[in-house]
């Protein structure tokens, strides 16, 4: 056996030990890179980040990169998980950890957060999203025009709301919004930059959408975590009993699954129309769709307002999910693969492409309507129903 093939035989062997077979930043499987400066095992992806903080990681192949024996040493001795005892010691709860199918931003700040800034290294550290308020200028996409103009932001956990206004002097907000209605996901494809974060919230018992970006990753990610450090203490005061672990899934969170379907109106006989929906859970079991029609679809998907939208309650409380449609429905679509959704006041009626997205939302929809409902959820589902 030659000295390379045991070098690599021996970094495999490194890589059976727990935790290494998972990459140490954001968990995809099967890392086959390493920073041997750090002590970590990384996927191709997160590799390249550390690429760009040489300074602080040094970057090899698993397989193909040639190693010293002090290398050797030093990947056997640290690993995955005491390097991360080391720079995720001090880890928020509110602060977003990604994984793998996240976008690059996120994986990027969370490197710099670890390695650079070592910003979770040390105990009583006072961290940028602690501060209470956050004051500062995003990048807005105007409701009519599309355009995006610079907004002056301010953030404040003392009053529980995030504001933004048109100009940066001026006296009243245009928009004063509750932080535990606020859902913030980063959509870089959708809005057009790598920084792109779409904030959800509720007025008036309504789904509004802003579409913000800010130039400098860094800024938007700590808008993103601060958002979510004011919405944690805003639940610890709402909630006083409660856990970390019960309160951290009402904080920001992905849509569960977003994509086109047609649709029909409530009445069975009303041709289906193409129309986008977004699903998503959040805490408030909100179901989200969007005319397109013969707009471009680039445009739909930032739209600030809602076609409609549908509240998923449980299933022991009249809300019931079926694959196809009732019969007699006037069905003149191209998409054969049908959903109904049964509320107590009516019923919703979608179709799929394939049967392999029927499958995925009709998962997606039960999966929602199998979960209990809380309090506030009731009492969320009394006012939707009122209204709508």
């Amino acid at each position: 056996m030659s000295g390379s093939e045991r070098k690599i035989r021996a970094l495999r062997e490194i890589l059976q030990k727990p935790g290494n077979n998972t990459c140490a930043d954001c968990g995809a499987p099967d890392p086959e890179w390493a920073s041997c400066s750090l002590g970590v095992f990384i996927c191709l992806a997160c590799s390249g980040i550390h690429r760009n903080i040489q300074e602080i990681s040094k970057v090899k192949s698993v397989g193909l990169s040639h190693w010293e024996d002090q290398e050797l040493e030093f990947m056997a001795k640290n690993g995955n998980e005491p390097t991360k005892k080391i720079y995720e010691a001090t880890v928020p709860v509110y602060y977003y950890k990604p994984n793998h199918k996240d976008c690059q931003v996120l994986r990027e700040q969370w490197i710099r957060a670890k390695y650079e800034r070592k910003e979770f290294s040390e105990a009583g550290r006072n961290l940028i999203y602690e501060e209470g308020t956050r004051d500062g200028m995003l990048m807005k996409r105007g409701r009519d025009n599309g355009q995006f103009l610079n907004r002056r932001f301010v953030l404040s956990e003392r009053e529980g709301t995030l504001k933004y206004f048109t100009k940066f002097d001026a006296k009243d907000p245009k928009a004063v919004i509750k932080v535990d209605t606020i859902n913030a996901t980063f959509k870089p494809e959708k809005i057009g930059n790598p920084n792109g974060l779409q904030i959800t919230y509720l007025k008036a018992y309504s789904t509004r959408n802003i579409f913000v970006y800010h130039d400098s990753s860094k800024e938007i990610v700590d808008w993103f975590n601060s958002i979510r450090a004011v919405q944690l203490h805003y639940l610890k005061v709402a909630f006083p009993g409660a856990t970390d672990a019960e309160l951290v899934p009402k904080l920001t969170r992905n849509f569960l699954k977003e994509g086109y379907m047609e649709k029909t109106g409530p009445r069975a006989s009303k041709p289906f129309i193409w129309e986008l929906i977004i699903l998503f859970f959040l805490h408030l079991r909100i179901g989200l769709f969007f005319l397109v029609l013969q707009r471009p679809l680039s445009l739909c998907l930032k739209d600030a307002f809602a076609k409609g939208e549908v509240f998923l309650g449980n299933k022991d409380h009249g809300y019931q999910i079926f694959p196809g449609l009732p019969s007699g429905t006037h069905h003149n679509g191209s998409w054969q693969h049908g959903i109904t959704i049964k509320t107590p006041e009516r019923c919703f009626l979608f179709t799929c492409e394939t049967e392999e997205d029927q499958e995925s939302w009709m998962k997606h929809f039960s999966d929602v309507m199998s979960a209990p409902m809380s309090p506030q959820e009731f009492a969320m589902e009394a006012t939707f129903r009122h209204k709508h």
